[in-house]
């Protein structure tokens, strides 16, 4: 099987596109799928990662700003039109014939889809906003939403399969070996992980830090960042002035949890990680996208939603840490709560509907 994957990942976009497409990329390609990239602007150390994976990546060129854009509410991630990156993609097929193309980007949608679709045998989409059309064989959303079956109703093709929720949750493999290991947290914490994405423009890592050496708990810590942070010397820094442990671009995302009583963080794909290991979290939402799974996962009883990133500060991350490490018992519920969200199969579950799919 041959698959080609069109995603892009930058400061605005962000990561979790990128890692979640590698993570499938990755399943396909242990059950001996030919994986190719196809990608514009990717920053060095995803594409250093994509070649120690031994996976082939096809950079797009450079913004024409020239070209038009259109109106969907993330064109600019794309920065040209759809029909040129269309053109593009399809170029880098270099006239082979793949089996699927797999899209993860807010600003392609059916109109460009269309056009790849004549190069290729099926398309597959990953989304999360329901907020526009697709051209596709399979949708999958991801996430956790009590209306996901019917939020992309008129969205996609009559015959375009519906992967939905969170059992579906494109988590690397590390996650699903560890999830045999986990236990439901007892409550009582004294490791913590933050964790706020692989950019975190704002540097809400920072406040976390803050708010954590003004506890004054006795909690050892870990901190992650990516390697594109742009407040790596701070934070590092920070780290050592308090005794947290810094990690950069760290390849033990998985182990870190595992071993961790409470999480801080971002939502986004991370959640579905920190739910797969049983991890209680204080989640931030620091995009539009983020909010309604923050606030599904909270009402689950999975997490605790502080409030979306222009409303978190210092003094109300501190309140809530404090009032929750005082909570063993919500502790322990939330744990297990997260715990039943997904089981970390994802991608064995995705790559099996794509071969049968074709």
């Amino acid at each position: 099987m041959k698959v080609a994957f069109r995603t892009d990942a930058s400061n605005q976009i962000g990561t979790g596109h990128f890692m979640r497409c590698l993570a499938l990329a990755e399943g396909l390609k242990k059950q001996g799928a030919d994986i190719r990239f196809i990608s514009r602007d990717l920053p060095e150390h995803l594409s250093n990662m994509l070649n120690t994976k031994d996976i082939k990546l096809v950079p797009l060129r450079a913004h024409d700003l020239e070209a038009l854009i259109d109106e969907l509410a993330h064109a600019s991630w794309l920065g040209i039109s759809q029909a040129h990156d269309a053109k593009a993609t399809v170029d880098a097929l270099f006239g082979q014939v793949f089996d699927w193309i797999v899209v993860d980007h807010y600003a392609l949608d059916s109109r460009w889809e269309s056009i790849v679709r004549q190069h290729v045998k099926k398309i597959m989409v990953i989304d999360d906003l329901a907020d526009r059309h697709h051209d596709c064989d399979i949708l999958l959303d991801q996430n956790y939403y009590t209306d996901m079956q019917v939020r992309y109703n008129d969205k996609v093709p009559a015959y375009c399969q519906l992967l939905l929720g969170p059992n579906y949750g494109l988590l690397r493999e590390e996650f699903r070996a560890l999830r045999e290991q986990v236990k439901v947290r007892n409550g009582e914490v004294k490791k913590v992980l933050v964790f706020f994405g692989g950019f975190d423009a704002k540097n809400y890592t920072f406040q976390a830090i803050e708010a954590l050496s003004e506890m004054n708990a006795g909690l050892q810590v870990d901190v992650v960042i990516g390697a594109q942070h742009p407040f790596k010397e701070l934070i590092e820094n920070a780290c050592v002035k308090y005794g947290y442990i810094y990690h950069l671009q760290t390849s033990r995302m998985a182990q870190l949890m595992l071993q961790a009583d409470l999480s801080i963080g971002a939502g986004g794909s991370a959640s579905w990680e920190r739910c797969s290991l049983g991890l209680p979290s204080l989640l931030v939402s620091l995009a539009d996208n983020q909010i309604a799974i923050a606030k599904e996962l909270a009402a689950a009883n999975a997490c605790i939603y502080i409030g979306n990133g222009d409303t978190v500060n210092l003094l109300n991350l501190k309140k809530c840490l404090t009032e929750l490490i005082a909570n063993p018992e919500q502790i322990r519920k939330i744990s297990e709560s997260a715990y039943l969200i997904t089981d970390g199969f994802g991608v064995l579950r995705v790559s099996n509907e794509m071969r049968i799919c074709l």
